[in-house]
């Protein structure tokens, strides 16, 4: 999967090339015996995972009327007796594969054990990180990707197995390049002279399902990637899924803490590996994911060259460029690598929540920063989509964890498909409100997205969850370009780096899902909480697509709908309160700036501390802290970047509508009663009520 991924450093080692004005075209590779045993090892594994159809009876008729010829008595036979030999060479080479991976991992874990009881386990990290990695390339693909998973897992591995296990990424053994050039002849139909002007003698980088050339097209001149499959990697691949799916349907029937379906997990992943082994479905995913998001100048997803790609044979533009992990060398070029997973973790949040198509497998070697600043993508053999329903509930669930509002929590699993409708989500809510009380103690910043998932998890294993496969790969991704940023900055936190994308979609968008979880977050027991709103205005411009248009429009649509007529009786009510904080406060503001003589002339010497209106100093700081704030949120529209004024223009038109005239009006007349009611208390000096008193909190 991710020999695409490493296709090139800055700068690039030179590369023996092989021209073909001064060298012949590849031999055709392979032996006779070695294609006789990429066929039969073919059998033997479509054997495995295809159920073999037995020939249809024959006829009731056609028996009756004459016995079967010989000839075909003889073939039925013969076919017989082949199917018995394909199932007796399954067997054996299932129970090879199996002693083989049992042996080869059971070893690595007794010593481990043994240097555990020696107290040598510290000392001996390196050799075993060395013999892990070891054992990974030896065991084949299935492996190496479990390999190239934990090598970017800080939190999981010693630093030791990190640099080891990240070898997994571009140091794997080679195939020959006799067979590579001839599967590119027998591929495309073409002589490798006449595609190439010139082609490296020796793979740029290998990787577990293929591997890479630097090549320049004869047409054009231009530098491309050659990515080549691996031979027999098909076959290899489908034993040992036949393997782990029958492990599968033990822990299926004998494991009771699992409540997934590991067979169906199994297959998932199966047929996400057995895309990734087409490429040219990878070239197809890879132009899809290069019209959704390389708009942004920041990021770079290379080009395909479709006449030269095929289903074992890629060709792609060349990228020259550091991978992500390899922070020295990326500060020598004057970049900086968290400017860079900054530019990913934006990225991957459009994939997520936007589009929903994403990149499913981030690791260091999928990710090159270029000499230029920009985030290369690479490798689009894992690829997945987040349903359209579950971009809104994963945002409304990060809203609905703020708010501790744990029973929206659990109800959003229904929405996310974690529960089936008839699942009763009430016991659910004290383990989240266990977890997530002490969770939500940090502050945002604060908080390692690791702990939160962690944590979840926790929570899922006890009830009868069934995470979907897009959900998995998703905190893997988030995960990963967590683990990228802690190489650079152990305290980085990609929760606090995504939540400005979160205000800026709460804000903005206009899914009923999110306005509700906007209206969830901002109202709380009938009263609005201006400070939410100023949070999520201060965030939310950080993101540069943030408009302070598009953030007034959902909300007024909401508000002026069919079905607001709830939302419309607290914004009177706090329409009136913020007019009143804005009208008494300025009285306060010229009382305070009045000196003490024309005080007492006015007020006729009953002017006090308290100030010149008939309310406590605690209520008088709190209306003077609500027009502060209000007074904030205005400057921060304004000094949006791309505000305009006539974003009100729409507001004005809207307002001319029936319904609005009628908002209109009972603002207006809650307005005058509220100042009414408080100039008649000015006049008779009578203490506020509790009424009163209640309205201005």
């Amino acid at each position: 999967m991710s020999a695409m991924a490493v296709v090139a450093r800055i700068p690039p080692t030179p590369t023996p090339t092989r021209r073909f004005s001064e060298a012949s075209s590849s031999s055709s590779g392979c032996s006779s015996s070695r294609r006789r045993w990429g066929r039969r090892r073919s059998q033997l594994v479509r054997a495995a995972i295809v159920e073999a159809t037995p020939p249809p009876p024959p006829s009731s008729s056609s028996s009756s009327s004459s016995s079967p010829a010989p000839l075909v008595l003889e073939s039925r036979q013969r076919q017989s007796q082949r199917q018995r030999e394909r199932t007796e060479d399954l067997q054996a080479e299932a129970v090879r594969r199996a002693v083989e991976i049992v042996i080869a991992l059971g070893s690595f874990g007794v010593s481990l054990g043994l240097d555990r009881s020696r107290g040598d386990l510290d000392r001996n990290k390196r050799f075993r990180a060395a013999q892990l990695r070891r054992i990974f390339t030896r065991l084949g693909p299935t492996f190496v990707k479990l390999g190239q998973g934990l090598s970017t897992r800080p939190d999981l591995c010693p630093p030791e197995y990190l640099e080891e296990l990240s070898q997994l990424q571009d140091a794997l053994p080679t195939f020959p390049d006799e067979e590579a050039f001839s599967c590119i002849e027998r591929e495309l139909g073409l002589s490798l002279d006449s595609i190439f002007s010139s082609i490296s003698a020796s793979p740029i980088a290998a990787a577990s399902l293929g591997q890479v050339y630097k090549a320049q097209l004869k047409y054009s001149g231009q530098v491309v990637a050659v990515k080549v499959q691996r031979p027999a990697i098909e076959e290899a691949i489908g034993l040992d899924f036949y393997l782990i799916r029958g492990l599968g349907f033990l822990i299926n029937k004998y494991v009771d803490i699992i409540s997934s379906d590991v067979v169906a997990l199994i297959d998932e992943f199966a047929s996400r590996v057995y895309q990734e082994l087409n490429y040219v479905q990878e070239a197809q995913n890879a132009r899809r994911f290069r019209k959704l998001y390389a708009d942004r100048e920041d990021i770079l997803v290379p080009d395909i060259f479709w006449d030269y790609t095929g289903t074992k044979v890629l060709t792609m533009e060349w990228v020259d460029g550091v991978k992500l992990n390899e922070q020295v060398a990326i500060e020598k070029q004057g970049l900086k690598v968290l400017d860079l997973v900054n530019t990913g973790i934006q990225c991957s949040l459009r994939q997520l929540l936007e589009y929903g198509y994403f990149h499913a497998d981030p690791h260091p070697g999928n990710l090159l920063a270029t000499p230029d600043g920009k985030l290369a993508f690479l490798d689009f053999g894992m690829m997945s989509e987040t349903p359209e329903e579950a971009r809104s509930a994963i945002i409304g669930h990060v809203v609905h964890m703020v708010n501790r509002d744990y029973e929206a929590m659990a109800r959003d699993y229904y929405a996310l498909d974690f529960l089936s409708p008839d699942v009763d989500v009430s016991p659910i809510v004290p383990a989240l409100r266990d977890f997530f009380d002490d969770a939500l103690n940090y502050t945002v910043s604060e908080l390692n997205f690791k702990t939160l998932v962690d944590g979840l998890g926790n929570v899922l294993y006890q009830y009868p969850f069934n995470v979907p496969a897009y959900y998995a790969l998703i905190l893997r991704s988030l995960t990963v370009l967590e683990g990228l940023a802690l190489y650079a900055d152990p305290n980085f936190k990609v929760l606090a780096a995504s939540y400005p994308y979160f205000a800026k979609r709460l804000l903005t968008d206009s899914s009923p899902y999110l306005r509700d979880a906007l209206i969830e977050l901002l109202f709380k027991d009938g009263k609005f909480r201006w400070n939410r709103l100023e949070n999520l205005l201060v965030e939310g411009r950080k993101d540069r697509d943030f408009s302070a248009k598009d953030a007034l429009q959902p909300v007024l649509k909401l508000l002026l709908g069919p079905d607001g007529e709830e939302l419309r009786v607290l914004v009177i009510k706090e329409a009136v309160r913020v007019t009143e904080a804005f009208v008494l406060g300025s009285v306060i503001d010229a009382y305070s700036s009045m000196p003490d003589m024309v005080r007492s002339l006015i007020f006729n010497g009953n002017g006090n501390s308290s100030g010149p209106l008939v309310m406590s100093n605690t209520e008088q700081q709190r209306m003077i802290e609500l027009r502060n704030r209000v007074s904030r949120i205005w400057q921060l529209l304004q000094s949006s970047e791309n505000f305009d004024p006539t974003t009100l223009q729409p507001i004005l038109q809207v307002l001319q509508q029936p319904e609005a005239r009628d908002l209109g009006g009972r603002v207006i007349g809650g307005i005058t009663r509220r100042l009414a009611a408080r100039l008649l208390q000015q006049v008779l000096r009578l203490p506020p009520t509790s009424s009163a008193s209640a309205s201005t909190s």
